[in-house]
């Protein structure tokens, strides 16, 4: 092999290296109808860990392949020590992969990850995974390329699920993405059902108030420690700094008309969601940038957006079957069709989560993209 043909692997040490590990995707996807590039100064903060828990959830590494001096893939390689505990595993995740269409460069990154997590004793690799306290990244898309790509959701090279498959990696679990449009005629049957399960089950449903973010919150933090499930491997409740990660995050981008906080009568937080308009749909005439027109641009096209998406939906225990989800469901659809949307995207929707899958379904949504989410034993 010439040696010019030889794939070097290097971390991620200077900004120099950062500015890389972000460009390599513009390179990559520049012209595929099906990506939308995110703006590059907000890439940059959330690969060094801003906007997400990555540099407070344990170590981690970036690492770039070069061949003939050029970046031809990246991967960042971590462990999440609360999850691990908690869960009594020994787990390391993979995030962030890109590559080009040759398995050299994919094999040397892999194997570089393998063993960094060998080194820390972990025993088996799964992803991709988001970064930790976030909900974007997870899995690579196996069908449907042609749909655009929704807010914070998963776009890849059709050829890197092979890539994982051929170094070794298992199908741990898939993970759907639902759509459903305004002239869903399922939903006419909750007009008179949603108001009576209110009135029986004595709960309300009201919209998150922005201004009162912290209040909000903390309900919402009150909610998932109730509502989620033990045996769900790869994921704990957030703690108090995360979810402030989250209003943060959430206050420039949430319309109050789309996210809901349900409540019984004695004013306890059981049940609430999170939606959001599909700001890809302005990015994707930004061409990654704010300057020097693209800020006229997103506040032009912010006014025209036509989709959301539907990200989570928790309700506690003691209030499930009770209409608290198809009530949270009906208040977002009503809102969305008053305000102009025109499609709703609920993901990404875990294969085991059931009843998260009948709920979408009984509201008419269908699965229209599947992603997959890999594991490895890691060789000793």
């Amino acid at each position: 092999m010439d040696i010019g043909d030889e794939v070097i692997i290097k971390n991620v040490e200077t900004k120099s290296d950062l500015k890389q590990f972000v460009d390599l995707q513009f390179r990559l996807y520049k012209g595929d109808p099906g990506w939308v590039p995110p703006l590059r100064s907000d890439q940059l903060k959330y690969v060094a860990g801003a906007g997400n828990y990555l540099n407070q959830a344990g170590p981690s590494t970036k690492l770039l392949a070069l061949k003939n001096g050029e970046v031809v893939g990246r991967l960042l390689v971590g462990i999440n020590e609360e999850l691990n505990h908690d869960k009594g595993l020994k787990a390391g995740y993979l995030s962030l992969f890109e590559s080009i269409d040759d398995e050299m460069v994919s094999t040397k990154l892999l194997d570089f990850a393998e063993e960094w997590l060998k080194g820390k004793g972990m025993d088996h690799m799964k992803g991709p995974f988001s970064l930790p306290g976030g909900d974007d990244n997870r899995g690579f898309l196996l069908d449907n390329f042609k749909d655009p790509t929704m807010i914070m959701n998963t776009y890849n090279k059709s050829y890197y699920p092979r890539m994982f498959e051929n170094y070794g990696f298992e199908k741990y679990h898939d993970v759907f993405a639902y759509i459903s449009d305004s002239k869903n005629e399922n939903i006419k049957r909750y007009e008179k059902l949603v108001p009576y399960a209110m009135e029986k089950n004595h709960f309300t449903v009201d919209k998150i108030r922005l201004k009162e973010i912290q209040l909000e919150m903390k309900d919402v933090k009150e909610i998932i420690d109730k509502a989620m499930p033990k045996e769900w491997l790869d994921f704990i409740p957030p703690n108090d700094e995360e979810i402030q990660l989250i209003a943060k995050q959430l206050v420039p981008y949430a319309d109050p008309d789309l996210i809901y906080i349900a409540r019984n009568l004695k004013g306890e937080p059981i049940g609430f969601n999170i939606a959001l308009p599909d700001y890809n749909e302005v990015l994707s005439k930004m061409n990654g940038s704010l300057f020097p027109l693209g800020i006229f641009k997103f506040l032009y096209y912010r006014r025209r957006i036509k989709g959301l998406r539907f990200f989570v939906l928790f309700v506690v225990p003691e209030y499930r079957n009770k209409g608290v989800s198809s009530a949270i469901y009906y208040h977002i659809f009503r809102s969305a069709v008053e305000k102009g949307y025109t499609h709703v995207e609920g993901s990404t929707i875990w294969d085991y989560n059931e009843p998260m899958k009948l709920d979408i379904e009984k509201y008419g949504g269908k699965i229209y993209k599947t992603y997959r989410i890999y594991t490895k034993k890691i060789n000793k």
